[in-house]
């Protein structure tokens, strides 16, 4: 898949006024710095469409980006925001988890999430906790691991086989990528147009 274009929508701060665009959406989760607002920048091949903060936490808005904009594969993605440790406080960490589960167990042009995880670490309790939310919601999901870059290519395969046993998943079920290298771009990209052709 090319990406022709790509431009931010809208921001959303509470479910009432989470948007129906009648458009298919691919959503990405993930801990707080785990790369999700990178991650998006590199897929569309534009470095300023989503902040990135090199603060945790900070994220606390459903972020909605329109991709190839009046074109036959268009679609939207979406930055929620990072679970797990915040600067913000914990009261402000309790509603932005309830933003993001309203959001998937209600969005109704929802067609699949990417959890990302930092290759460097082992998954935590709420990556897993995620994982068997999505699992159990029938949700269809895509596991991918960011910056891996960051580690030699032996260090990452033991990493990879760690991350996989904790999420009890296989190999073929975790995608690898570096929004640094644009290293996974293409496979993301496979992902979401085979969603689009199969729906």
């Amino acid at each position: 898949m090319i990406v022709k274009n790509a431009e931010f929508i809208k921001s959303v701060s509470n479910f009432g006024n989470i948007l129906d665009l009648s458009c298919p959406e691919f959503a990405f989760v993930g801990r707080s710095n785990c790369g999700k607002s990178s991650l998006i920048n590199m897929i569309t091949g534009n470095k300023k469409l989503a902040k990135t903060s090199q603060t945790p936490g900070l994220t606390k808005l459903l972020n909605y980006f329109y991709v190839n904009k009046k074109q036959a594969n268009q679609f939207v993605l979406v930055d929620l925001p990072g679970y797990g440790f915040s600067k913000a406080g914990k009261n402000y960490n309790q509603s932005w988890n309830e933003l993001i589960e309203k959001y998937l167990l209600n969005s109704k042009n929802l067609k699949r999430i990417f959890v990302l995880i930092d290759c460097r670490h082992e998954p935590s309790q709420l990556d897993k906790m995620m994982i068997e939310f999505l699992y159990y919601n029938q949700i269809p999901f895509t596991v991918v691991l960011t910056k891996t870059d960051k580690l030699s290519k032996s260090k990452l395969n033991n990493n990879i086989d760690m991350i996989c046993s904790s999420l009890k998943l296989g190999r073929g079920n975790v995608l690898k990528s570096s929004s640094e290298t644009s290293f996974g771009k293409q496979e993301i990209l496979s992902v979401i147009e085979n969603d689009l052709t199969c729906n």
